[in-house]
């Protein structure tokens, strides 16, 4: 598959589906290409392999794991608030 700015990926029938950390792509908002590969693989084996649209697929991947970033950051927010809180005796 060839995407924006020319580059190549390539999805492998043997890898084996793997979730991203979301704490791990909270920090900067922006997963990693690799992360991005897998959920584009991951995609394409719900629909059973068959052959969709490989761009569709890595942007809903891409679309995905920026919301669960975007979520856990405003999660950890919370919680950091929430101990000061704890922590201040309110």
């Amino acid at each position: 598959m060839t995407l924006k700015g020319k580059r190549s990926v390539t999805l492998e029938h043997d890898a084996s589906p793997i979730r991203p950390q979301a704490e791990d792509i909270s920090e900067n908002h922006a997963p990693s290409h690799e992360e991005i590969r897998l959920r584009a693989y991951e995609i394409y084996l719900e629909r059973n392999g068959i052959p969709g649209d490989a761009l569709d697929d890595w942007l809903r991947a891409e679309r995905e794991l920026q919301k669960v970033a975007l979520f856990k950051q405003g999660w950890n927010h919370l919680q950091r608030r929430y101990r000061n809180d704890s922590e201040d005796g309110n």
